[in-house]
């Protein structure tokens, strides 16, 4: 009984803890890292605020990705941030996107859920990391963007080893972008 209790207790918390989520009815997929919005927009001091490019690269359908940071950060995981930007002419609504990973492919649908790091000299790959109900602890871009926006954008994923401090980030349909990790 007492197991029981204790494997409740720390599901709750690590649940309060990762989802990123409230009690104010706003959807834990909309989270964002310190320095932004719930829609992703830059409140200022962020280093996605476009001031540093660490890789940029372009995809499919028009799409140009910008990694501005990699910042290993305490408790073991590593955040990447930058921007998306849309220049075609239509809307992209990002399912290509989406992850092969079942759990992660229902729950987490138009995001950046299908991201990885690679780790090539440790030849380790990093998966997206995700709360107890199985969302990403990532930006998810529901509606879409239209042509000519740019939205911000986030990922977590277990952090490599310590003396790891570059890796390539890689997502869909896009070519993989060769980043440095910095300490937080």
């Amino acid at each position: 009984m007492a197991m029981a209790v204790a494997a409740i207790t720390t599901g709750l918390v690590l649940t309060a803890g990762c989802s990123g989520g409230s009690d104010d009815g706003k959807d834990e997929e909309s989270a964002a890292p310190s320095g932004q919005d719930d829609k992703g927009n830059d409140e200022g001091g962020s280093a996605s605020d476009g001031s540093k490019v660490l890789a940029e690269v372009k995809g499919g359908d028009s799409m140009t990705l910008t990694v501005n940071s990699a910042k290993r950060e305490d408790g073991g995981f590593v955040t990447v941030e930058g921007q998306l930007t849309n220049g075609s002419s239509n809307l992209w609504t990002g399912v290509e996107w989406k992850s092969d990973e079942t759990e992660l492919s229902l729950k987490n649908r138009a995001s950046m859920a299908a991201s990885k790091l690679t780790d090539k000299t440790g030849k380790k790959r990093y998966f997206i990391l995700r709360d107890t109900e199985g969302r990403c602890l990532c930006t998810s871009f529901q509606g879409g963007l239209k042509p000519g926006q740019t939205k911000s954008w986030y990922a977590q994923f277990p952090a490599p080893a310590e003396d790891t401090n570059k890796v390539d980030f890689q997502i869909a349909d896009m070519p993989p972008a060769s980043i440095d990790i910095s300490e937080g």
